[in-house]
């Protein structure tokens, strides 16, 4: 008897992880494939553009993309994107670590 798969969204913690840092009221988060043969998905739909449409309340800056195409990542600046940064914000994660779940919580939509 043939099941037919259900259609199973990923997002990009299913082939990614993330490290996060800050500096002042900027976020900086590393993106790195599990497996390479991933990269090319990623490149294509985890876009400077995508990570500021999605997120229009907390990132107040621009967002630059690097890629990083010899260690399979992607690095990604948020600017204003902390509140103020760990000195003026009265937010809980000050810091910008939960830019990385945030992130990894996006879907892999090919037409993202």
């Amino acid at each position: 008897m043939n099941v037919p798969q259900r259609n199973v969204r990923r997002i990009v913690r299913d082939i990614a992880h993330a490290r996060a840092g800050d500096k002042g009221n900027t976020s900086n988060v590393n993106v790195w494939v599990y497996d390479t043969k991933d990269f090319e998905l990623l490149k294509r739909t985890l876009t400077a553009e995508r990570v500021k449409r999605e997120f229009p309340e907390l990132i107040q800056g621009k967002v630059e993309r690097y890629v990083i195409e010899h260690l399979h990542g992607l690095n990604f600046v948020l600017h204003d994107a902390l509140e103020g940064g760990v000195n003026r914000s009265l937010n809980l994660d000050s810091h910008g670590k939960s830019w990385s779940y945030l992130i990894l919580g996006l879907t892999l939509d090919e037409d993202a």
